[in-house]
């Protein structure tokens, strides 16, 4: 087991038994903790998917909107907050199994370069309720951009690992788009 994971299944007991073994030491009044350490019960797995973000910027029903506006021509400063669908395949009637929530703003005066921070919040199967966030940088245009998984909740407690972003079909005129992302998560 590498220095990595025993710090962080060490960590993890930490926080989970400070609610419950709390003794306090009369000598400096500091909060102590008991640790036992279960390593049978603190196997990481590698979880793979594959889904499709739905970005719709116009229209009647949105699922992204601008809640800042450019300053610039270029598109430099804008902010969107999004609500997307995430689909099975890439059509939008594709199953839906989850939204991805949060937001991108254009954060590069050269380019179309977004960074993003959102929740994979998957609603079916195994994963129903739990959440995967992502934060990074989007560089829209390179055909594979790979972004950080930071966290996540529910199953997804402790995640770490990153996406994997292709644009499947943008519609410059109206900013739709579909884009695959190819998820690698480490999790508890």
């Amino acid at each position: 087991m590498s220095t990595f994971s025993i710090l962080l299944a060490l960590s993890i007991t930490i926080l989970l038994h400070l609610a419950q073994c709390r003794i306090t030491d009369e000598r400096t009044d500091i909060n102590l903790v008991e640790l036992e350490l279960d390593q049978k019960a603190m196997k990481q797995k590698l979880s793979r998917f594959l889904v499709y973000w739905h970005d719709i910027p116009s229209g009647n029903a949105p699922s992204s909107i601008a809640i800042v506006k450019p300053v610039t021509k270029t598109g430099f400063g804008q902010v969107n907050m999004i609500d997307n669908l995430l689909t099975l395949g890439p059509e939008l009637s594709s199953k839906t199994v989850g939204k991805a929530q949060g937001f991108y703003g254009f954060a590069s005066q050269e380019e179309l370069g977004l960074l993003m921070a959102m929740n994979f919040f998957f609603t079916t199967g195994k994963y129903n309720g739990s959440s995967i966030t992502i934060l990074g940088r989007n560089a829209v245009f390179d055909h594979v951009r790979e972004m950080p998984v930071i966290g996540g909740s529910g199953l997804f407690r402790w995640a770490r690992g990153y996406v994997q972003a292709r644009t499947h079909d943008l519609d410059l005129k109206s900013g739709v788009a579909s884009v695959e992302y190819t998820i690698y998560v480490m999790h508890y």
